[in-house]
């Protein structure tokens, strides 16, 4: 039911674009991060916190806190260094792919020097390295659909 809304919304940006040719309608900035968090809560059965709590986003099943980032782009910014980091990249299609799904420490480690905007760059490709050094058991579950 989630996954479907998400693709639909995806089918909208893509028909405006068709529409009027040379503009983009990117979902960016709270949606996606909107859609991430419920994504995660929907796929990985997490209970989701308050919004705009501080670093974590949701709790697990297995008692850990939970930072939630979505990324439609090369980057994601970390504020503070969360217990357990999960990141999903999203497709045009309203699909996702886990990039990162472990430990927090490891993911701050790796991240860039603290910008003006108060975060720490990593790229995605740095995570999904870094994911391979993930063991199975310290990555949160994904329930099969």
């Amino acid at each position: 039911m989630l996954p479907a809304k998400i693709r639909q919304l995806y089918a909208l940006v893509g028909e405006l674009e068709a529409m009027h040719p040379g503009r983009r309608f990117t979902l960016d900035g709270h949606l996606i991060g909107s859609i991430g968090e419920v994504l995660a809560a929907y796929h990985y059965q997490l209970e989701l916190l308050p919004a705009s709590a501080p670093t974590h986003d949701a709790k697990s099943q297995d008692g850990r806190l939970v930072q939630i980032k979505a990324t439609q782009a090369n980057l994601v910014g970390l504020r503070s260094e969360p217990q357990h980091l999960l990141v999903l990249g999203l497709d045009r299609q309203g699909h996702h792919f886990e990039v990162f799904n472990g430990p927090g420490e490891i993911a701050w480690a790796a991240a860039g020097k603290m910008q003006k905007n108060g975060q720490r760059p990593i790229r995605k490709n740095t995570l999904l390295r870094l994911m391979e050094s993930v063991p199975p058991a310290a990555r949160l579950k994904c329930r099969e659909d």
